[in-house]
């Protein structure tokens, strides 16, 4: 007969063979952004990811394009304790793709999986990458996260480059790295014409309107040879520094509430520009037709191969695609493009 007072007690209960895979993890926190066009919903597990948003988006102006705003969402996780031997030095990002999913992953605690057809992505990190590394965190994985996503919720041209602007016309540079875009960039905003973006570009292939994350600026100790005011070369100086894949080192200056104005809006484009690292009699040369597509084509082969590239070319063509020569002064070229906006 079972004597029902001596029944064993049960055994402890185990979290991971409940919840496996961690579908049932509280996300405890959320933050809505408008980012690229897009309003963006962020889902965290830990206070500690908010820093990192914050340090991507807060503070700046809210883009939309004329149509519908699509919904984002996007959950981001803490991993386990990471291999300290990889948080010397974060692991090269390996882009993997396949059953609708897009990945960037670094190692088995750090990546991001991306589903555009959902529109939704995942992003994992552990607490020490998030504290050792940031700016790995929210550049590759983070931002690699939103921006495709927004871009391909919205059919935008993804472009390697930088964009200036004055009452909402916008123009913008492309070239090869070296060229000097980040530099022309920072004295284009110094030079009184607002700030669309430095690094990545997107562009809408049906009106030419542009749009980006006006978060940061990324310079060399080279810009200084033109930064005369002694206040803004002590505000770059101020700035961290962040290491590039390349093993170059520049500072990341966070252009929120500093010097200059961000564009409010996105920018309707005039015209575009390669920015050349070569000396020219003139600096604004327009480069024909056949040339110009060409030249863009090899410039973003990336977005060559992409929907509305073509439409993309058409237009830009239509405005105008001009060579810059490398200037005596930065200066110089923010002058000659400034007087251009002004047309």
């Amino acid at each position: 007969m079972t004597n029902l007072g001596l029944a064993a007690r049960p055994a402890p209960v185990d979290d991971a063979a409940i919840d496996p895979f961690g579908e049932r993890t509280a996300r405890r926190f959320a933050v809505n952004a408008c980012v690229l066009g897009a309003d963006v919903r962020f889902e965290a597990d830990d206070e500690a990811w908010l820093e990192v948003i914050e340090a991507a988006y807060g503070g700046l102006p809210a883009h939309r394009f004329p149509a519908a705003a699509p919904a984002l969402h996007i959950e981001l996780r803490l991993a386990e304790p990471a291999d300290a031997a990889s948080l010397d030095a974060p692991p090269p990002v390996h882009m993997r793709s396949g059953a609708g999913l897009l990945c960037g992953v670094m190692d088995a605690a750090h990546y991001a999986a991306i589903a555009p057809a959902r529109r939704q992505a995942l992003v994992v990190a552990s607490p020490a990458m998030l504290a050792r590394h940031p700016y790995h965190v929210r550049y590759e994985l983070l931002e690699f996260a939103v921006f495709v996503l927004a871009q391909r919720a919205q059919g935008l041209v993804p472009l390697h480059g930088a964009c200036v602007g004055r009452g909402g016309q916008g123009v913008l540079l492309l070239g090869e790295s070296g060229a000097g875009k980040s530099t022309l960039a920072l004295h284009s905003l110094l030079g009184g014409l607002d700030f669309l973006a430095e690094d990545a570009v997107f562009v809408h292939p049906d009106y030419l309107r542009a749009t980006g994350v006006a978060n940061y600026l990324h310079v060399t100790d080279d810009a200084f040879r033109f930064v005369d005011d002694a206040g803004v070369r002590d505000w770059i100086r101020r700035s961290p520094t962040i290491r590039r894949r390349s093993g170059v080192e520049k500072y990341e200056v966070d252009l929120r509430g500093g010097h200059g104005r961000l564009a409010p809006e996105p920018l309707q484009l005039k015209g575009v520009v390669l920015v050349s690292a070569r000396p020219a009699e003139r600096l604004l040369t327009p480069l024909p037709p056949n040339e110009a597509i060409a030249r863009l084509a090899a410039d973003q082969p990336y977005a060559a191969g992409l929907p509305g590239w073509d439409e993309f070319c058409r237009r830009c063509v239509r405005l105008g695609v001009y060579r810059l020569a490398r200037a005596r002064h930065p200066g110089e070229a923010v002058a000659a493009l400034s007087a251009w906006l002004e047309r």
